[in-house]
């Protein structure tokens, strides 16, 4: 009888021996699936700010005022394939100023503030974003002379053309020029105040 059990358990030691040297069969593990990162887009309202450097042309009798700028941007885009359309609205605090000796006598003539509010077309390679911009300036441009102070609303247009492009898809970084020419003005003396800006504007948006 012990020889019976001794021949069972040698047998039962070598078939383990024998089934640990057979390759498993545990299936391998399933691939990782691959997830690929969601296509940038234009699309969304976005907030900003801008700064930079505006200069006139012309003038009249008043010179070509020079100075900086430094505001506030907000607007919408809306991205169909390639081809990306939106409107823009900017408010910029300015110092915009030109001071001398006219036939009136001696002036100062200060841009306070400058508004636009635009349509831009573009067309965007991947993260960056080739625009063309066109609508409405509007500056506050307070004249002093000899006897007269006077503060006026000048409107215009803008129109110019820039570049974007999106670091993350969040935060986007501008450089854009913008051509801005106003409308008239005769003071005292037959003096005329003939002012066209030229705006150089960078700038760093927030779309959500």
């Amino acid at each position: 009888m012990k020889k019976v059990l001794l021949a069972a358990l040698m047998a039962g030691v070598a078939s383990s021996a024998m089934a640990a040297d057979l390759p498993t069969r545990k299936a391998p593990p399933a691939p990782q699936v691959y997830a690929a990162p969601p296509v940038f887009s234009w699309t969304g309202f976005y907030v900003g700010v801008n700064g930079g450097w505006g200069g006139g042309t012309g003038g009249g009798n008043f010179g070509s005022p020079t100075g900086g700028l430094v505001g506030g941007t907000v607007g919408y885009n809306y991205q169909i394939g390639q081809f990306v359309a939106g409107l823009e609205g900017d408010w910029d605090w300015a110092d915009i100023n030109k001071s001398g000796v006219n036939g009136a006598g001696a002036y100062s003539n200060k841009i306070d503030e400058l508004l636009t509010a635009r349509a831009r077309a573009g067309y965007a390679i991947d993260r960056a974003l080739l625009y063309v911009t066109a609508g409405y300036a509007g500056v506050e441009d307070r004249v002093t002379l000899p006897g007269l102070s006077s503060t006026d609303w000048r409107s215009g247009g803008a129109f110019g053309a820039g570049i974007e492009y999106a670091f993350t898809n969040n935060i986007s970084a501008k450089a854009e020029y913008i051509y801005a020419p106003f409308s008239d003005k005769t003071y005292v003396a037959g003096t005329k105040s003939d002012i066209d800006l030229s705006l150089v504007r960078a700038g760093l948006n927030y779309k959500f």
